[in-house]
């Protein structure tokens, strides 16, 4: 899938700008704080719907103003044409959605809408997985897994909301508002789709475990799954400590995993950062083999300033996967650019 044109409007620090990509490498090159990483969060919220840099939603919308537009243009079969509109949640004083999906014009659910343009994006805060709290580590599966299967993104989202539900009830129940029957069904639709979302999970370690295993770089990595397993018999188990804590305390919302070298160490706890951003990098070229692989189709590459994070090994390392792919990196380095031979390079001012 290529993505061919990009067109900004009222995003970020972006009034109203479009931009023309090459099929293979791409240099955005600009000073600091002229628009190079608002530029990959909108391609990166194109393809997912989501960003990679917003807390809230409304930050995406041009300071100012009640609604911004990413619209791109790609080049396959039916040369669609894929829309996010970006809303602080009024326009004209009507209420409106946050996020609207279209594709060719056309309305569509976020799960319906992701998956047209796979992107992978790599960028100096991803350093910071290892060593951050395990909701990276789980976003980072669930991002993966939504571009590439429908049936993990309709799990996550039912897990998602039952969650919410059941712990809502379980505050309810310790109140003595309600009973506990009232969590029969939530508890149904959480063991269902929590089963699905760590079988996904699973598969995807196991696929990265598989690749590190042929590469000459991260043969002595191994990628180890902490899952925390849903079942009537695990929630029974959990019952009066739950009450206590006002929240399901088992269930891949739960879920974890770590980076181990071959004598077990574990490089978030114990790792140089030398070490840590080697692992990094393996964990995101395993994300674009996996997507190349269940998609049959190469994902479009983000680089967000990575060259300054990388020694000389692991850069030669990502030239040598930005062969034969598109490729959007960001620079302020004009040195950079000296890197990546037959780059069209866009400069931004």
């Amino acid at each position: 899938m290529i993505l061919d044109q990009l067109e900004l409007v009222d995003f970020r620090n972006y009034t109203s700008r479009s931009f023309d990509f090459s099929t293979g490498v791409n240099v955005v090159w600009g000073k600091n704080a002229s628009g190079k990483t608002n530029l990959l969060e909108a391609v990166y919220l194109l393809g997912t719907g989501n960003s990679f840099k917003a807390k809230i939603i409304d930050e995406m919308v041009r300071f100012g103003q009640e609604l911004g537009r990413v619209r791109g243009k790609l080049s396959d079969e039916d040369n669609r044409d894929l829309e996010v509109m970006v809303t602080k949640g009024t326009v004209v004083g009507v209420k409106t959605l946050k996020r609207k999906y279209l594709i060719d014009g056309t309305s569509k659910r976020k799960r319906d809408y992701v998956g047209y343009l796979p992107v992978v994006v790599f960028r100096p805060e991803d350093m910071d997985m290892l060593t951050g709290g395990p909701d990276l580590r789980r976003t980072f599966m669930d991002e993966v897994l939504c571009q590439v299967n429908e049936s993990f993104s309709r799990s996550l989202s039912v897990y998602v909301q039952a969650l919410r539900r059941r712990n809502r009830l379980l505050d309810a129940i310790r109140e003595g508002v309600v009973n506990r029957y009232s969590l029969t069904f939530w508890d149904g639709l959480l063991i269902k789709h929590g089963n699905v979302i760590s079988a996904e999970r699973e598969n995807l370690i196991d696929h990265i475990n598989s690749l590190w295993k042929r590469s000459e770089l991260f043969n002595d990595l191994k990628l180890v799954h902490e899952k925390s397993a849903i079942s009537e018999t695990r929630l029974l188990q959990y019952k009066d400590e739950e009450l206590a804590a006002g929240y399901t305390l088992v269930g891949p919302h739960k879920d974890d995993f770590r980076v181990l070298t071959g004598d077990e160490r574990d490089l978030g706890i114990y790792g140089s950062r030398g070490e840590q951003r080697m692992a990094v990098l393996a964990l995101k070229l395993g994300e674009i083999y996996f997507c190349e692989e269940k998609l049959n189709d190469k994902p479009l590459l983000l680089l967000d300033d990575i060259f300054s994070e990388l020694d000389d090994v692991h850069k030669k390392e990502v030239l040598r996967v930005m062969r034969g792919r598109q490729v959007i990196v960001t620079t302020a380095n004009k040195g950079d650019v000296s890197l990546l031979k037959d780059a069209k390079v866009i400069e931004l001012r």
